[in-house]
C-alpha cells in the first residue's frame, strides 16, 4: 500500500480531496491532504507575504512532522508549482510526483505570466507593490473560478459542483504573481503528467511532453479530481503500480 500527499489547487484547498480520498483509503492507501496557508480553512491567514515559499514550506513540515517517508505526492493544478520546490527540500521522503492538469512552471517564472493573463512587466510591479506593504491581498480567483463555470459549467453532477462552488476560497495574490525559485526542470525523480481533455492547461500538457514525463490522458475538464475521482484515482495507481 502507499501513502499519497495530495496538493491542491487555486481557490480550493484540502477539503477538495474529500472524494479521492475516499476512494484511496477504500483500496488500503494512507492519504494526506493539508491545505496551504491562505486557503480553504486557513483563509484567515491570507497576506501579502504569503506566496510559492510559504506553501513550499507548509508541504515540507507536513513531511517532516507526520514523519513520512515514500511518498506519492500529487499535485493539482496551482500545486503544481510548489511541488519543484517540496521535492528540492524533501525529496529523500518523496517516491514520485504526479501531475494533475497541472502548472509547470520554470525557475523565475510567475503564474499569471505564465498563463498569459498579464505581462511579466506588470507581475514584476505587483510583486515589488507586495514587497512594500501595498497592492491587493487576495487575487479573486475564486470568484473568476464561479464566473467561468457559469458559461462553462463543470462535467460533473449538478449538486458536486455547486459542493465545490461554495466552498472555494480566495487566494493569496503574492502566489499568483511572485517568481517561482525551483522550476520543474529541475525535478529528478519520477514524474507523470495526467492531462484533461477541456482545460486551458494545454500548454503545460506540451511542457510535461517536453521535459520527457509520460502523460496519461483523461477525458474529463480541469476538475477532474472532484468530477471523477475514481477515474483520476485509477490512473494513478496504475502508474504507481
Amino acid at each position: 500500500m502507499a501513502t499519497f500527499l495530495l496538493m491542491h489547487g487555486g481557490g480550493m484547498g484540502g477539503w477538495t480531496w474529500k472524494h479521492m480520498r475516499a476512494v484511496l483509503e477504500a483500496e488500503g492507501h494512507t492519504v494526506f491532504t493539508p491545505t496551504f496557508t491562505g486557503f480553504g480553512e486557513r483563509v484567515h491567514l491570507i497576506g501579502r507575504d504569503v506566496g510559492n515559499a510559504t506553501h513550499v514550506t507548509d508541504i515540507v513540515n507536513v513531511l517532516h512532522y507526520e514523519d513520512l517517508h515514500d511518498v506519492i505526492v500529487v499535485a493539482h493544478s496551482y500545486a503544481g508549482t510548489v511541488a519543484p520546490g517540496v521535492l528540492a527540500q524533501a525529496g529523500e521522503r518523496i517516491r514520485r510526483v504526479i501531475f494533475l492538469d497541472a502548472i509547470i512552471a520554470h525557475a523565475g517564472e510567475r503564474i499569471l505570466s505564465l498563463l498569459g493573463f498579464a505581462s511579466e512587466a506588470d507581475m514584476a510591479g505587483l510583486d515589488a507593490l507586495l514587497d512594500s506593504g501595498q497592492g491587493p491581498v487576495g487575487s479573486g480567483v475564486h470568484e473568476q473560478q464561479r464566473a467561468m463555470a457559469k458559461e462553462h459549467p463543470h462535467m460533473m453532477d449538478r449538486n458536486r459542483e455547486q459542493w465545490l462552488l461554495d466552498r472555494l476560497s480566495d487566494q493569496p495574490m503574492r502566489a499568483t504573481c511572485c517568481a517561482i525559485a525551483v522550476g520543474a526542470e529541475s525535478i529528478t525523480h519520477p514524474a507523470d503528467y495526467i492531462a484533461a481533455q477541456h482545460t486551458i492547461m494545454t500548454a503545460m500538457h506540451e511542457r510535461a511532453r517536453t521535459l520527457g514525463w509520460p502523460v496519461h490522458d483523461h477525458p474529463g475538464d480541469h476538475a477532474f479530481n472532484v468530477g471523477d475521482p475514481e477515474g483520476v484515482a485509477k490512473i494513478m495507481l496504475e502508474i504507481i503500480a
